[in-house]
């Protein structure tokens, strides 16, 4: 407490010592400032008139040592102006001299609570930190001990990331983490899923149009671009953009400028771009499927997200936070998982990734009826008679090939469920619709999309 009347000193301290707080009373602003620096509290109470440096002094010098601590202004001087003054300049709240005792003790115990919320959430926060780096990326492996080193020496600067990696693997959680531990943070993150829409209505969507730029273009809109203005911006699946829109990105990324489909004026934006592909880039290049140039502005700094497969011992941990997750989600008390059903989930390639484990697990809580997820829960693709009869015995293929062919089989095996709408097949393998059209066309295999 910081007051200069021996009155209000005696009234505050015999007060609040009544109702159990430890009080320290200063008779100055300097005095109250040096206090505060020496040790922590858990509230102030400052006078607003003091000999010397005055208390909006003494709150702007509080909220520069401690901005979480509370401050509570007392006056016998209130007027409109040094109340909003105060308030602007971080104060809890003020109380008016002569106060009452209880309205004063209500304020200040809501503030103490407000503090040791603040405190309780930074420790809880520290704590995940700890066990997990960055929220809702599980993993212990040293690939993806490298990742979060790559999150954290990224997300500071402004440079272009591409994010390589299968599909299922969490490319877009790896973007989301770049984008919450940098400056940009505060400001938006918007996905775009460069792969599902035509060409046009891709431009349409990036970078905005304006009224009667096409049929339908009754009103004038803005692109994801602008939206994304100061943050962050996702590419997914930028493989699969056209030859034209490539064009455009590649300006946008150069010049930080655009314009709006059927518009003349030029929009400057401040957006980091980060990408997403599940296919090598660098191969397209050769094949002229990508432009050199844009690869090169896009490869500015690289991180590939490992497949599930190569990092199984992260398994037991993906496979708890989804539990925790869905039980949470659907109101079950909390569930565990049997040892052989860990052991059937270890021995499973997992040409889904994290995606498809995910689901699994989902599934399995969703359905379960114990306390106790066993194997019977798992979709059939999981038990190994179901998976051993993918080749013949003793047929003797190099491992990749054998990898393909897993693959295959059970793209044809979820078309077939799924009576050849690859739409539906692609919900049953917890993929997109574009990734798994993209398999379809590599395997030479023929199906409807509706």
């Amino acid at each position: 407490m910081i007051d200069d009347e021996e009155v209000i000193q005696d009234i505050l301290q015999t007060i609040l010592e009544k109702e159990g707080y430890g009080v320290d009373v200063l008779p100055d602003g300097e005095a109250g400032i040096d206090r505060f620096r020496q040790r922590s509290y858990d509230a102030v109470i400052c006078d607003l008139m003091l000999p010397g440096m005055d208390g909006l002094k003494v709150l702007e010098e509080m909220k520069r040592l401690d901005a979480d601590c509370p401050v509570l202004m007392i006056t016998a001087y209130a007027t409109v102006e040094t109340a909003l003054q105060a308030m602007r300049n971080g104060a809890y709240d003020y109380v008016t001299k002569p106060f009452k005792n209880d309205e004063l003790l209500m304020i200040l115990d809501k503030c103490i609570a407000q503090r040791r919320v603040i405190e309780e959430n930074r420790t809880l926060k520290r704590a995940l930190a700890e066990k997990f780096p960055f929220a809702n990326i599980v993993g212990v492996h040293p690939s993806m001990r490298k990742i979060f080193d790559l999150i954290e020496q990224v997300a500071p600067s402004r440079s272009t990331v591409l994010v390589q990696g299968e599909s299922g693997t969490g490319k877009e959680l790896v973007a989301r983490a770049i984008h919450h531990h940098s400056p940009r943070a505060p400001f938006p993150f918007v996905t775009v899923n460069s792969g599902s829409l035509p060409a046009d209505l891709l431009e349409s969507n990036l970078f905005g149009h304006v009224r009667g730029a096409f049929t339908g273009a009754v009103a004038s809109k803005k692109g994801l671009f602008e939206v994304a203005d100061r943050g962050s911006i996702f590419l997914d699946e930028i493989s699969n953009i056209s030859p034209e829109t490539q064009a455009k990105l590649l300006r946008v990324i150069q010049e930080r400028e655009f314009m709006r489909l059927g518009g003349i004026e030029t929009i400057k934006v401040d957006v980091r771009i980060i990408a997403a592909t599940n296919l090598d880039l660098k191969t397209l290049v050769e094949t002229g499927r990508f432009r050199e140039d844009l690869y090169f502005r896009l490869n500015v700094i690289k991180l590939e997200v490992p497949p599930l497969r190569d990092r199984r011992e992260d398994i037991p941990l993906l496979v708890q936070h989804f539990i925790d997750k869905y039980c949470k989600e659907n109101g079950k008390p909390q569930l565990r998982i049997s040892d052989s059903a860990i052991n059937m989930l270890l021995e499973y390639d997992w040409p889904g990734n994290v995606r498809e484990l995910e689901n699994v697990i989902e599934r399995a809580v969703v359905l379960s009826r114990s306390e106790i997820l066993d194997e019977s829960l798992f979709p059939d693709s999981l038990h190994p008679s179901e998976r051993a009869g993918v080749l013949a015995p003793g047929e003797d293929l190099p491992f990749y090939d054998k990898v393909l062919s897993f693959e295959r089989s059970l793209v044809l095996d979820a078309l077939a469920k799924a009576g050849g709408v690859q739409k539906k097949a692609a919900q049953s393998l917890g993929i997109k619709p574009t990734t798994l059209n993209e398999m379809i066309k590599r395997f030479g295999i023929e199906a409807k999309r509706e």
